[in-house]
This record gives C-alpha cells, sequence and structure tokens, in this order.
C-alpha cells in the first residue's frame, strides 16, 4: 500500500532499497512505486502484470518485477500468518511461472529479474524455509535453463523470536540455510526481516485497575486492552509478563496464584494472558508486556471509542515521545453528523 511506501521514504529509507509486495496492488499504488523508482515490485498473479504493464505504458517508465512464487509449503506457525500453501491468496503456482515470466519478457517497460518467496510469519522451526528455499532453487534452475537470466530471489522474512522463553533458530543459523539452498546459484539475495529485528524493542506498560477473585481464579484487571494490542486476542498468544516493580521491592517468597490478566473492553476475547501463574500484585501497579515491537501499535485501533495510546522511544538514559495520545477529542473531529439528520 502505498502508506507504506510514502512512510518508508519519509523515513529516510532509500528508494533502491524498497520491495513492493502484496496481493493487491492498485494502479494508483504502482504508478507511485515507478515515480518513486524503487528498487523492485514482486509481482503476485497473471492479472497484476497486466496491470503493471498498462501502469509502465501510460507512464513511460520502466519497472524491474520478481515473481512470487507459492511453494505449497506450511509455515508451520498459526493458520492466519501462514502465506506458503496453495490454499492462501499470495504468490504464483509454480507450474505457472515459466509462462508469466515468458509473457513478461515481452513487455515493452517490464523487466523480469528474479523470483521472491515468502511463507509466512514467525517461523520457529528451519524445515519450512528449506523446502521452500529448495522449490525456489529448482524454479530458479529451470528458468536459467530456459534461456531467462536470474538476476535476484527474494528470499523474504519471517525468522520468529521467541514470546515464552523456548528456543529458536538464529539469524547465523538461517543465513546458513539459505547458503546451503541457494548459494551455487550467484544471484543476488534480498531478505525482508522484520519481526526479527524490532519484536523484542516493544514493551506495552499497563496499569492493574482491579483485582477480581472470581471461584476458579484470579482476574487482573488493567488499562490496555485488545484495541491497543490485538496478538493475544487474534492469534492466541501468550507474552512474557512482569510486574515492573523490582523483586527487591516485593515480598520475598510470596506466594502466586492462577490469574487472566484482561482488559476492559466487553469481550471476552480481550485478555493478555490465561491460567498464568503470577506472583501477587496490588491495584495500582504497573506490569510490563513484552517483546511487543512487532504487530503492535501499528494494529492498535480504537475500538470501544478507546484512545491511542502513546508511544515513547527510550534510548539509555533518554526518552522521547514519539506518537502522542490520540484521544476521544481528535477522534470526534474526524466525524461529522450530516445536516439532514
Amino acid at each position: 500500500p502505498d502508506g507504506e511506501l510514502i512512510r518508508a521514504l519519509e523515513a529516510g529509507v532509500p528508494p533502491k532499497k524498497i520491495v513492493f509486495s502484496g496481493v493487491g496492488k492498485t494502479a494508483s499504488e504502482l504508478a507511485l512505486a515507478l515515480e518513486k523508482d524503487i528498487l523492485q515490485i514482486n509481482i503476485e498473479s497473471e492479472p497484476e502484470l497486466e496491470r503493471l504493464n498498462e501502469v509502465t505504458q501510460s507512464l513511460g517508465k520502466s519497472a524491474q518485477v520478481a515473481f512470487r512464487i507459492n511453494p505449497n509449503v506450511d509455515a508451520g506457525s498459526h493458520d492466519k500468518i501462514s502465506t506458503g500453501r496453495q490454499e492462501d491468496k499470495f504468490g504464483i503456482e509454480c507450474p505457472k511461472v515459466s509462462k508469466v515470466f515468458s509473457q513478461a519478457t515481452e513487455m515493452e517497460y517490464i523487466e523480469p529479474i528474479g523470483l521472491a518467496v515468502h511463507i509466512g510469519s514467525q517461523l520457529t522451526d528451519l524445515v519450512p524455509f528449506r523446502s521452500a528455499f529448495l522449490k525456489l532453487h529448482d524454479l530458479a534452475t529451470g528458468l536459467m535453463a530456459e534461456g531467462f537470466e536470474i538476476k535476484r530471489l527474494d528470499v523474504g522474512g519471517g525468522l520468529g523470536i521467541s514470546y515464552d522463553g523456548s528456543p529458536v533458530p538464529t539469524s547465523p543459523e538461517y543465513a546458513q540455510l539459505v547458503s546451503e539452498t541457494l548459494g551455487d546459484l550467484n544471484c543476488d539475495l534480498l531478505f525482508e526481516p522484520g519481526r526479527v529485528i524490532i519484536g523484542d524493542a516493544g514493551i506495552l506498560v499497563t496499569k492493574v485497575i482491579y483485582v477480581k477473585k472470581g471461584p476458579t481464579r484470579t482476574f487482573l484487571i488493567v488499562d490496555a486492552a485488545m484495541n491497543d494490542f490485538l496478538r493475544p486476542s487474534l492469534y492466541g498468544t501468550q507474552h512474557e509478563i512482569l510486574p515492573i516493580a523490582q523483586q527487591t521491592e516485593r515480598i520475598q517468597n510470596e506466594e502466586s496464584s492462577l490469574v487472566d490478566i484482561v482488559g476492559p473492553v466487553c469481550e471476552t476475547g480481550d485478555k493478555f494472558a490465561t491460567k498464568l501463574v503470577f506472583p501477587t500484585v496490588n491495584q495500582e501497579e504497573l506490569l510490563a508486556i513484552r517483546s511487543t515491537g512487532a504487530y503492535g501499535a501499528v494494529m492498535s485501533s480504537t475500538y470501544n471509542s478507546r484512545a491511542l495510546v502513546p508511544e515513547v522511544l527510550v534510548k539509555d538514559d533518554k526518552f522521547s515521545v514519539i506518537r502522542e495520545r490520540v484521544g476521544i477529542d481528535t477522534l470526534l473531529g474526524y466525524e461529522n453528523v450530516p445536516d439532514w439528520l
């Protein structure tokens, strides 16, 4: 979407480090990408190739494209973020790639330069990566044998992080796998890491409003909600949650109890943890929900007319508010009541 492209450019990302992916690129978005002279557009379907061809002709501008393949590989992560299976909306089926590549070579302003693959997000096992990269290797080798030039391979992202302390593959292990499976092709490689870079950089700080004793467990009702951080409700994930008060300030050998940590929104799904063994905390105490740097603030909403929480950037002893709180007055300013009501 052009919003992400504009944001990246505003952040100072050089256009030649930007790749445009996604299954539903509009003509205006493709035109903006061409006007900004980004590195590459990843084509995900034959109709999209035709649309891009029309846009390049109308602008008289060339586009370097890679074709995102669908390798029919299950990422083994959550169903909602697995993107490489044949039933998923992403990419071009492998048997069609040669035909589409050939079509692109006949288009005046289209320069097909390679292939791309991205099978999902939050992968904690290298086996699906290996399967996808081997299929990418076979396709690239086959295209080269047909006389097509493959200059570039985009291996996407997807490497996961540990939310619960369990071991996950490291970046060097991932790099070694890429080298083993694709290194002999002598192509330029593109990587699109996301969560693995920024995931652990975020913490959501929330206050305990009430400690409610239930018949089977205790509910810690906090002032953060699913609108602030959607992942636990949407994906069923449970992030590490800790009291912010230092252990030395807490009662030593205090008892723990079974708690649900829940928000104030009127849905049962508004929760951050279920049946969590947690130290005794009091009302007004602060909790830290860890590893919220990826898919945190960017997925927040104003559901239930709740404010967007501010974001604070911290480095050593310095801090600065980088996103202001967006409250109800601002939200109401976007709305109008028609005079005919």
